[in-house]
């Protein structure tokens, strides 16, 4: 497991985890966290969150994974003269294009691929992009709303109008499928959404599936509304792997508490997209004009023809001056995204944190069936914490106590994956 956590400039907090779960062999699973490195850097790319699930047999996902973990935030860094978007959008075009170069050079990497989501904050807002799907949540005033729309086929065929939940292939597809990702092909399309203007105590949550498809979108509204960022992250990485843990599991958490990262709409210039678009170029019949009105007025000077001379090179000048006009004329300008408007149709997904004491209840019972699954097959709690948290934690939920409540499931939850790790240790050396 690997885990790491800081903040930035008194107004970001952020919280990285990525575990390997308990049925692969290993992690093909990576994050990246690239903050500013001052309010420069700040106010030119922002700070960068990533989350990225590797697909592929023996390490080719994990190298694919890790190449877009590596690859984009370089990348991305390397087009400032480009507006974020436009970045963002070749950084993501050149990663995957890196990733499918290495897929094809060698057989054992062949189709590799990976998912892609990403969260860049701006002084503009919060801008995101993904590819799969791993996916983005914001949290804001106990509601809960997915960002990212997956690119997997139960959802392109929901979009599609091809299936609902009451449809008889509802629970049959693989909800794993995904339609789009990084590496396979040569060409790829992100999707953006945004910028999202950036509220204190706004809170984003990048993972992959290994995360979202063990944890309800009410269980993560629940969990986020109520614990401090690193229990938050610990009992979600906790309670996915007591579940099953049938996938790695990674998880980013970044919160706005404060000025810069929190948007201000009166201090921010607006994104522009597409005024740094290549101009025209000058056909080459204007250059030949343009090259022998300047050679002949040399000429004309070299036989003493003053006159001809003057009338070549002001042809000339005025030759030049009408190719500068007219470029200028036909200079992009770009498209200028207003305040309040944004790229994309996110939502995609609401979850409101409203009855706290009813949510805890639930995953109360759950993580109790869990325990005697737990105790059924032979794992140990001579101590009876486990037993003795789960009790605390139904008796303050019982007294309308959900956050209280909440925290004795988090030890818990703490305690049942800490055992199992314990009896995967007693097994293996026996």
């Amino acid at each position: 497991m690997a885990q790491e956590a800081g903040q930035w400039n008194n107004c970001l907090e952020y919280v990285a985890v990525t575990d390997i779960g308990r049925r692969r062999a290993n992690n093909q699973d990576q994050y990246a966290v690239v903050l500013a490195s001052g309010m420069d850097d700040w106010a030119s790319v922002g700070h960068m969150f990533l989350v990225a699930d590797g697909m592929g047999a023996h390490a080719a996902g994990e190298l694919a994974s890790k190449l877009a973990a590596e690859n984009l935030p370089h990348l991305y860094r390397k087009h400032t003269s480009d507006s974020s978007p436009e970045a963002l959008y070749r950084a993501i075009v050149e990663t995957n294009e890196e990733v499918h170069r290495r897929g094809q050079a060698n057989i054992e990497f062949n189709s590799m691929g990976t998912t892609l989501s990403t969260l860049v904050l701006l002084p503009q807002g919060a801008l995101v992009a993904n590819v799969g799907d791993s996916r983005v949540y914001r949290l804001r005033n106990r509601r809960l709303e997915q960002l990212t729309f997956d690119h997997s086929l139960v959802w392109e065929m929901r979009a599609a109008g091809q299936l609902d939940d009451e449809h008889v292939l509802a629970d049959a597809i693989p909800k794993n499928v995904i339609t789009r990702s990084i590496g396979p092909y040569p060409h790829v399309q992100p999707d953006f959404e945004g910028p999202f203007a950036v509220e204190k105590d706004d809170l984003f949550l990048l993972c992959s599936d290994g995360l979202s498809g063990l944890v309800s979108d009410d269980e993560f509204s629940a969990i986020l509304s109520t614990l401090p960022l690193r229990a938050a992250a610990s009992l979600l990485q906790n309670l996915a792997n007591i579940r099953g843990g049938t996938d790695n599991i990674t998880l980013v958490l970044a919160k706005a508490t404060g000025l810069p990262v929190v948007t201000n709409r009166d201090e921010f210039e607006p994104i522009t997209i597409g005024a740094n678009i290549s101009q025209p170029p000058i056909p080459l019949p204007t250059w030949v004009a343009l090259g022998i009105a300047v050679l002949g007025g040399f000429g004309a000077l070299i036989v003493q023809q003053p006159i001809l001379a003057a009338i070549l090179f002001i042809a000339a000048f005025l030759g030049a001056t009408g190719v500068a006009l007219w470029r200028l004329k036909n200079r992009s300008r770009g498209v200028t995204i207003p305040q309040g408007q944004r790229m994309g149709k996110a939502p995609y997904a609401v979850a409101d944190c409203e009855d706290l004491v009813a949510d805890v209840q639930a995953m109360i019972s759950d993580v109790f069936r869990v325990s005697q699954e737990a105790a059924a097959n032979g794992w140990h709690d001579p101590d009876g914490d486990g037993r003795m948290y789960i009790s605390k934690a139904t008796q303050l939920a019982k007294e309308g106590e959900g956050a209280e409540a909440l925290e004795q499931l988090r030890r818990a939850v703490d305690f049942l994956n800490t055992e199992w790790q314990e009896n995967k240790t007693r097994g293996a050396g026996n």
